[in-house]
């Protein structure tokens, strides 16, 4: 239970004054709020205070949660201070006065029983209790409780009264609705009959919240204004500022007060990172399940939001942001709407899909290959292991090559391209109506000034190099100038000026961070680099190995057997390496000291996305560009460490096994990394708590008995930011534009996991997560411009896979040049070359060269060079200058034409849809309009005002000494 009594203690000498000061009180481990605590008398108030979120009262709501460590004080200090004192205005008073006799009287020496702990501990306190005093004098009021359920743990209330609030939104800007309420119309008859038709089709897929229900009016918003509060609808003030808003009202006051006395500048954020806090966090509105649970939005959404059997209903983008705050509000709206675009890209890719399973028995190549009267002998794939092998053995290769690798890859591609901008178009208009519906097209002033909010590690950081230069300048330096400059800065000390406000952080005191970013990254993308490096060694060792066993089966399914387990091998590096990456780009981030939030998140986003984007693209941009094409030729191959010999792309192409390494490494990594890891480790994470509890003595009967509220929401997981789950998105958009040419069932594995992440997400945030403080936000940041960046680069590489991966280059070639009937017929042949098989290089000839039945004497391999016989063995053709003029003229032609498509369809459609556009028109003519009738009222009263002057001063004095006019003229005068 928590103390209701008051102490008070009135010193009565000076010696008792110096005994009473601020650590000796904090030693002490409880400091009382200052207001009287009420019992709770009606039955309701005491389920209310029963659930945490209410003070002892039940009527004061608990708008935000500070945590803070309970250590029992020392048996020597519980015999120096056997009283409890409350934080009034004495002990305040003394805080102010007596600063320096704090200070120039030293804490007595330590006893036996008294440690640094301790001393860090009395530290923490002083800090505490020095931030909840100015809390108090900012407005807020405070209510403590170290008696609870949770042993260990002491709990700060905080509850923002209707004043402060006010005050609050004011100088937030916020905007609020006022009582002024107009109708929206649509732009037509005939859109409002099609919104209408849409609507009721689709009504089984909205969500049951009035939220998402179609309203034909709307409130006219307006910034919060305490001299206009006549404007604002403020019949009811317990719902006027909900839930959300009050916690981020309360947040910007503990970011703002500080605790200079301590030597800490800045609020909240420096407090918790020095442990005088544990954690500050906002209140989830109620429970999500068990009986007689009263109706709130958490539940609300928990039940139409974050359960997996709604899946097929839209989101509740407006109950989000209601619940959530714009920011994460505008994630899950990007990511519905980004879902519903995969949609058709789906669609339209497994049409592609079944179009070349369809046509696999019509591809003249192909059968080709698969044709057993073809008895074409090809050059081994390896040194003295590997022996000759037919063409034939290949044609279940082929034809699964033709499955991807077909003339409706080439218009996927191009498909893709256009759906990138068409989702880029539609997220900017869907953006722009949010903006409009949640009162945010006018945020751009608020935000340019949060930019100017600094960071506490950065503030920690310039108060660092303050004191530096107020150490030197305590040694009298030499010189006149020098010694002018010294009296300044010892001036400027003695007057108690803060120097941190006039140093910042220059460019000279981060080069040592800079430079240690560019050499990190560079070595983390450099391992990168050697893990890929070490998979292609792996390969070559594991192939020449497996060639030479004895099973027959092993030596069929080598290259199948080889390609999965790499690919395997590459998934499992590319996770621990973005858990490894992930940490490393905030560390590095931390080393430059950003001086604003915004900054230092965009830095972060960029280091993790380069880190990661490498990490999962590079084995794949090796397989499609660079395997294959560094092999060398018969006779003359290129080594590693002068034994490993490169890789060859099998016969059908390597665009084979980039569709293996490609479906391998995004499928693992949405159901390992994006699902299981989201599940798993916060039910981990619970579980150690849980049991960490469980040794610290809390006992199984107080574990059954029910937690208050923010006993509860602490054991929840803290939130860490949208940074990750934007991540995941914006590299599996990666996956679904970059190589859809080699994989057109990319969109249709997105679409399914994203289904599933939504509903993960959704039950992370409902259940799982502690009420991350609402953040306000206009789009989604720097992350459009990244997703723009993959989308341009995504064409480019889509056109380098199909002309250089891919055979429809060569095939387009063969046919309209060198086809003497304009068929396919003979195309294999074409790309075949001749090699005698006596100009192998010593010690690399087949161990068996007579494997086949039979001696030979040419063998085959796929290139376009010259045939041993000729005048110039062994020299690329012009087959091989014509194949790639044509790939180079394919790229440009490709990028430019898709570029130009994109751009087209850019300009076509319009960022802000027109009836937005005439909706906020609307909205500013009639807040005009509503100002300038207060002016007139305000005027009229004026009128009203000076002719009852008038009157009064005709009635006071005669009418033969003060005329009509001249009184007229003087009451205007007045």
């Amino acid at each position: 239970m928590m103390t209701n009594e008051r102490y008070s203690a009135v010193p009565s000498t000076d010696k008792e004054v110096d005994i009473i000061n601020i650590k000796g009180i904090e030693e002490i481990g409880y400091v009382q709020q200052d207001s009287i605590l009420l019992n709770c008398l009606t039955p309701e108030e005491t389920a209310q205070c029963r659930h945490g979120l209410y003070f002892q009262d039940g009527e004061r709501r608990v708008d935000y949660v500070l945590t803070y460590q309970v250590k029992k004080p020392s048996s020597s200090r519980a015999r120096r201070h056997s009283s409890r004192f409350t934080d009034n205005a004495l002990t305040r008073s003394l805080r102010r006065t007596r600063p320096q006799a704090r200070s120039a009287k030293p804490d007595p020496e330590p006893g036996p029983q008294e440690t640094s702990a301790d001393h860090h501990e009395d530290d923490k306190r002083f800090r505490r209790e020095e931030f909840e005093g100015n809390l108090r004098e900012m407005g807020l009021e405070l209510e403590k409780d170290e008696d609870g359920k949770t042993p260990g743990v002491g709990f700060v209330k905080i509850h923002a009264p209707w004043n402060v609030l006010c005050r609050e939104a004011e100088f937030m800007k916020l905007k609020m609705p006022t009582r002024k309420v107009y109708e929206v119309k649509q732009s037509s008859s005939v859109m409002e009959k099609i919104n209408t038709f849409i609507s009721k089709v689709t009504d089984p897929l909205h969500p049951n919240v009035e939220e998402n229900r179609i309203e034909n009016v709307k409130h006219l918003s307006h910034p919060f204004s305490r001299e206009k509060q006549h404007l604002f609808d403020l019949s009811d003030r317990d719902s006027f500022f909900d839930s959300k808003t009050r916690s981020s009202i309360v947040f910007e006051v503990l970011k703002r007060t500080k605790c200079t006395k301590s030597k800490f500048s800045m609020g909240i954020t420096s407090l918790l990172g020095s442990g005088a806090y544990l954690a500050a966090y906002p209140l989830h509105d109620g429970d999500i399940d068990g009986e007689n649970v009263e109706p709130n939005d958490r539940k609300l959404l928990y039940e139409e939001w974050a359960s997996y059997s709604v899946f097929y209903k839209y989101q509740p983008v407006g109950l989000i942001r209601k619940y959530f705050g714009e920011k994460i509000g505008l994630y899950f709206a990007w990511l519905g709407v980004y879902t519903q675009m995969l949609i058709p890209a789906s669609l339209v890719g497994v049409f592609v899909f079944l179009y070349g399973c369809v046509t696999v028995d019509d591809d003249i190549p192909s059968m080709e290959i698969c044709d057993s009267r073809r008895n074409i002998t090809m050059c081994p794939l390896c040194d003295r292991v590997c022996s000759y092998w037919t063409l034939n053995s290949a044609c279940g290769t082929a034809r699964a090559s033709h499955l991807f690798d077909n003339p409706a890859t080439v218009f996927f591609s191009i498909f893709m391209a256009l759906w990138a901008a068409f989702f880029m178009e539609h997220w900017k208009r869907r953006q722009m109506r949010l903006n409009y519906e949640w009162d945010l097209t006018g945020f751009e002033e608020e935000e340019e000034a949060q930019k100017d909010h600094p960071r506490a590690e950065y503030e920690f950081r310039v108060m660092q190099k303050s004191l530096k230069k107020e150490h030197k300048a305590q040694k009298r330096p030499t010189g006149e100038s020098s010694v002018k400059k010294w009296k300044q800065t010892v001036h400027s000390v003695m007057r108690g000026q803060k120097m941190s406000e006039k140093e910042k952080l220059t460019c000279r005191d981060r080069c040592p961070a800079y430079m240690t970013n560019i050499v990190m990254m560079l070595l983390m993308i450099g391992v990168t680099f050697a893990i890929v490096f070490g998979v292609i060694l792996y390969r070559i060792s594991t192939k020449a190995a497996l060639h030479m066993s004895s099973n027959p089966t092993t030596r069929s399914n080598v290259r199948l057997t080889v390609k999965t387990t790499a690919a395997i091998i590459n998934l499992v590096v590319i996770l621990i390496l973005d858990e490894v990456y992930g940490a490393v780009a905030r560390w590095l981030t931390a080393l430059e000291v950003p001086k604003t939030d915004k900054s230092f998140e965009e830095r972060l986003i960029f280091k993790t996305f380069i880190l990661k984007f490498v990490n999962a693209f590079t084995p794949i941009i090796y397989i499609a560009f660079f395997r294959g094409r560094l092999v060398g030729r018969p006779g003359s191959y290129l080594y590693v460490f002068e034994s490993y010999r490169m890789e060859e792309c099998a016969h059908g192409g390597c665009l084979m096994e980039l569709c293996i390494q490609l479906s391998i490494t995004m499928l693992g990594k949405q159901l390992i990394q994006n699902n299981l890891f989201e599940i798993g480790i916060p039910k981990l994470k619970k579980l150690i708590r849980y049991i960490k509890s469980k040794r610290s003595a809390f006992q199984e009967e107080e574990r059954e008995k029910k937690l208050q509220r923010y006993e509860t929401d602490f054991f929840l997981e803290p939130f860490a930011g949208l940074t990750p789950e934007y991540m995941e998105m914006i590299i599996q958009f990666g996956f679904v534009t970059l190589f859809v040419a080699s994989f057109p069932l990319a969109p249709l594995f997105a679409l399914l996991n994203n289904i599933i992440e939504i509903r993960l997400d959704a039950k992370k945030f409902v259940a799982e997560l502690r009420r991350p403080v609402a953040a306000r936000a206009k789009d989604i940041g720097i992350w459009y411009n990244i997703l723009r960046g993959v989308a341009k680069i995504a064409v480019i590489v889509n056109a380098f896979v199909i002309s250089f991966t891919s055979d429809f280059i060569p095939r387009l070639v063969y046919q309209y040049m060198f086809s003497p009937d304009g068929s396919m017929h003979g195309f294999v042949n074409h790309t075949l070359s001749y090699f005698n098989v006596s100009h192998f290089q010593n010690g690399t000839a087949p161990l068996e060269p007579e494997i086949l039945g039979f001696s030979v004497d040419i063998c085959r391999y796929k290139d376009y060079r010259e045939p041993p016989w000729s005048p110039t063995p062994y020299e690329v053709s012009k087959q091989f200058w014509a194949v790639l003029a044509a790939r180079l003229a394919f790229v440009i032609v490709f990028q430019n034409v898709v570029m130009l498509m994109s751009d087209v369809v850019d300009w076509i459609i319009p960022d802000i849809p027109k009836d937005i556009s005439v909706q906020i028109h609307k909205e500013k003519i009639l807040m005009m309009d509503l100002f300038m009738k207060e002016e007139q009222g305000k005027l009229q009263v004026l009128d009203n005002l000076t002719v009852d002057g008038e009157k009064e001063n005709s009635s006071a004095h005669s009418p033969q000494l003060r005329p009509r006019a001249v009184s007229h003229t003087q009451s205007n005068s007045f």
